[in-house]
Formats: structure tokens, C-alpha cells, sequence
């Protein structure tokens, strides 16, 4: 069963003071990695899409013809074919993107912010506060991510809104412990140390000598749970759980298409490529990011 775990190895090393020129160069080392920028025109061809996709569709994506279901790719009019209601396919995954990354980078957002602000709070603090808090955080790690995202959002009901709040819940737990590690490294560093000898507040240490050095690898890391926040919607969606029909969302799409395995594997098909391209696309600009923020200054 899915589960999110904190993998050190993804968070990338701190470098405190970075300047200019660090970030020079990892814009650099990024724009040279070309796995990374493919991950990232891909992502972009799929963010203009959702953007665009209710303008540049080549039909429209809610109407439905009995006559004309379950259409082979191909067919005269309909490159990708048609669903089991005789809808375009090609038009409903292209509308499709736009739930369907909405669900996978709001949640995502949401967490990073929150998760963030108590990490960074619980690293900086320390003692029994830093306790109180990470023990509470442990809590939601005894419940793997499927699990607690399908609980939470029975409870709260069905609905794009419900599942955004039960997905970013299931998200704060990994991003919190992330930014209270490397919160906790920061602390100690000298110019910290030099900041607290001069009279300087907690806050304004924070601001000032904190954030900058710990909200990079913090996002780094966030970016990598797109890919499997995007799943996890998809899941909910499947199960009935997230959008509703007839909305088109690549989740409920393969569920709506599950009856049609057998008569049009293909096209039942689609909908889960689309997610794997995503999914895909997202963790590879993750790793291009951490491998060009692993640099020295």
C-alpha cells in the first residue's frame, strides 16, 4: 500500500549564504540536464493544456451520442476514440488536465505552506515544544497515505473540496518533518549563533537567516509528492470519493471506463497513461532539481 516516507536522500544539502552565483549555477546545471528540461516542456505542454483546453478542444467534451460510444482510436472524427457515453476522448483528456493537476498541485501547496510553517517552528524552538509537536506528527505516519486519505475523505464526504483537505492533511506530516530537519540544522550554524549574540528576535532570525537557507530544499522535496498527490486524487476520484461525473477528471474517467476493459482496452487505457506521463514528468524535474541544488558554492 502507498505510503509517504521522508527520503533523506531527496532532500538536497543545505548551503547556507548562498549568493547569487549559486543559483546562477544550479539554473545553469539545471538547463544542462536534459532529462529534467523534457520532464519540464512536458509539464508545461500539460499546464497550457489545462489551461487552454476548453478553447482548443476538437469537440465538445460533455457531449455525449449512444450511437457513438465506445469508438475506436482512430475513428473518423475522433483521433482518440470515444467513452462509454460516446464523448470525445481526446476532448475530456484535455480538460481533464485541468482537475486532474488542480487536485495534484493544490493539496501539495497547501501542505507545503502549513507543513512548512510548523517544521520550521518545531526545528527553531527545539526542546519540548519541537517534541510535542513532531510526536504528534509522527501520529499521522502509523496510517499509510491511502489509507488515511480514503478515511478522511469518507468522513468529510465526497467533493473536490473535501479531497483537497483530506489530501493536504495526508501531505503536512512528511513536509513538517523535512522542515523541522533541516530547520534543526540551521540552527546551530554560526551565523545564527551571531545573530541571537547581537540582540536579534526569534522572528526576524527566522525571516532574515532561516528561511532562505531551508525553503529550498523543503520546496525540492514538496515537488516530489506532486507525483503522488496527483495519484492519490485520481484513487479517491476512482473510488467515488473526489470529483463527480459528469466533470471529466482522469481518476473517475478510468473508473467510468473500467466496464469497458474488454471491448476497448485502449481506450480505458488513456486516461491512466495520462497520469503516468504526469507523474512521471514531476518526479524526474524533482530529481533535475535536487541534482542541481547538490552543488557548492
Amino acid at each position: 500500500m502507498l505510503n509517504i516516507t521522508v527520503d533523506t536522500k531527496k532532500i538536497p544539502s543545505l548551503n547556507t549564504e548562498r549568493s547569487a552565483g549559486y543559483w546562477q549555477n544550479v539554473f545553469s546545471r539545471l538547463l544542462r540536464d536534459k532529462v529534467a528540461m523534457f520532464a519540464a516542456l512536458v509539464i508545461i505542454c500539460l499546464l497550457l493544456m489545462a489551461i487552454l483546453g476548453q478553447w482548443i478542444t476538437p469537440a465538445d467534451p460533455y457531449a455525449a451520442s449512444i450511437m457513438k460510444r465506445l469508438k475506436p482510436i482512430g475513428f473518423e472524427g475522433y483521433p482518440l476514440g470515444t467513452d462509454e457515453l460516446g464523448r470525445d476522448m481526446m476532448s475530456r483528456l484535455m480538460v481533464g488536465a485541468r482537475l486532474s493537476l488542480f487536485m495534484g498541485i493544490t493539496p501539495v501547496l497547501l501542505a507545503f505552506t502549513i507543513g512548512s510553517t510548523i517544521g520550521i517552528i518545531a526545528g527553531y524552538a527545539g526542546g519540548t515544544l519541537n517534541t510535542a509537536i513532531m510526536r504528534t506528527i509522527d501520529v499521522f505516519y502509523a496510517f499509510p497515505s491511502v489509507l488515511l486519505a480514503i478515511a478522511l475523505s469518507g468522513v468529510l464526504g465526497t467533493g473536490i473540496t473535501n479531497s483537497l483537505i483530506s489530501l493536504t492533511i495526508v501531505f503536512i506530516p512528511p513536509i513538517a518533518r523535512v522542515a523541522e530537519s533541516v530547520t534543526t540544522q540551521i540552527r546551530s550554524r554560526d551565523f545564527v549563533e551571531a545573530a541571537r549574540a547581537s540582540g536579534a528576535n526569534a522572528f526576524t532570525i527566522v525571516r532574515v537567516h532561516v528561511l532562505g537557507n531551508v525553503l529550498s530544499p523543503i520546496f525540492v522535496y514538496s515537488t516530489s509528492l506532486i507525483a503522488v498527490s496527483m495519484i492519490l486524487a485520481s484513487g479517491l476520484s476512482f473510488l467515488g470519493l473526489g470529483v463527480k461525473p459528469p466533470e471529466p477528471e482522469w481518476g473517475l474517467m478510468l473508473n467510468t471506463l473500467r466496464t469497458a476493459i474488454y471491448v476497448q482496452p485502449w481506450i480505458a487505457a488513456l486516461p491512466g497513461v495520462m497520469i503516468f506521463i504526469t507523474s512521471i514528468a514531476f518526479n524526474l524535474l524533482s530529481d533535475g532539481l535536487r541534482s542541481a541544488m547538490e552543488i557548492k558554492n
